[in-house]
């Protein structure tokens, strides 16, 4: 290092001296813009039902969802994530009620988008995991996740959304073809302007439990998952998995879990240059929240988690923080 007299001619310190500076110097930033809000829905009417396992979390009846849509449009959220809590009447080995027009997904879709038009953007899950009673996101066929009988499901699914008004298609089951045989299903019906966020890198993670109890799966499934959502020990198959999505039409990708998954969030974006969204998944949300004390929760934790994402490359984060976070900023 050049020096001058006693001290270094480079003080990095310098451009962090105020905070004005610090706002000039800033490499990355995070925003409204950047968060999607995860809603859950159940049956009934006049229901907010906590989840025990993600504090703070809510599932809703369809009559309080505008109310809450409405909330977040004023704060500028962009797009929420449906996910629905099914009763165990609806649910059997096939996930029949994915392919109900009147199920509860395409009941709120119509419902948001009636009142909001395109206020806001709605992305729908496409997985059978929701629907199936034994809990797994495909058809089982000889004690086997069937890939192809599950993606025939799967694109029917994806054009019922749409119908009820869905925007964003975001298929997470990890059956290899899905998105093209969606894309091609969408294309057929005129929903070409439907947008497709492929759950491109989905590991077989234990951050997904609180979800599961949320969503009414959690105590059904049977084994794991592991054949078809991918060994968390593997990096390089992620940019296999998201190669082919690319070219099977995907227009977005998502990597989940998110945090501890920062290296693939980065390597993903460097590689193909396409919008990488993460998902702060519901253990990741648990662990911050079941250590807060006092009640009070710490903001500052919350943005710095964030920001991770944003300085990994992800364009967008799904998070249950959206709503509390996007007032601060």
């Amino acid at each position: 290092m050049i020096t001058t007299g006693k001290y270094p001619n480079l003080r990095l310190r310098r451009n962090r001296k105020n905070d004005w500076i610090r706002r000039l110097t800033k490499e990355n930033a995070l925003s409204v813009d950047d968060l999607v809000q995860p809603i859950f829905i159940i049956e009934g009417k006049n229901k907010k039902i906590p989840i025990k396992s993600m504090p703070g979390v809510f599932r809703y009846s369809l009559d309080k969802v505008n109310h809450l849509v409405k909330g977040l449009i004023k704060i500028g959220i962009p797009m929420i994530a449906i996910f629905p809590y099914v009763e165990k009447k609806y649910k059997n080995i096939h996930g029949s009620e994915a392919l109900n027009e009147n199920n509860l997904v395409c009941r709120a879709t119509r419902t948001i988008k009636k009142k909001f038009k395109d206020k806001i953007g709605i992305m729908c899950d496409v997985a059978l995991d929701p629907y199936t009673s034994h809990g797994h996101d495909g058809i089982i066929k000889s004690n086997q996740i069937d890939n192809d009988l599950t993606l025939k499901i799967l694109s029917k699914q994806a054009v019922i959304q749409a119908r009820a008004g869905c925007d964003v298609i975001a298929p997470s089951d990890m059956m290899d073809g899905r998105i093209a045989i969606i894309r091609k299903a969408l294309d057929e019906n005129n929903f070409n302007s439907v947008s497709i966020l492929s759950y491109a890198v989905k590991y077989a993670s234990s951050y997904y439990g609180p979800f599961r109890d949320a969503v009414g799966s959690k105590k059904l499934l049977k084994g794991d998952k592991k054949t078809y959502q991918m060994d968390y020990s593997n990096s390089d198959e992620a940019l296999r998995e998201v190669s082919m999505d690319i070219k099977e039409g995907a227009d977005m990708v998502m990597v989940k879990p998110g945090l501890p998954y920062l290296d693939i969030i980065s390597d993903v974006k460097k590689k193909f240059k396409i919008p990488v969204f993460a998902y702060q998944v519901s253990g990741e949300y648990s662990l911050i929240m079941n250590s807060i004390k006092n009640g009070t929760v710490n903001e500052k934790i919350i943005l710095e988690t964030l920001m991770s994402f944003k300085r990994a490359g992800a364009n967008a984060i799904v998070t249950y923080f959206a709503s509390k976070i996007a007032k601060k900023l």
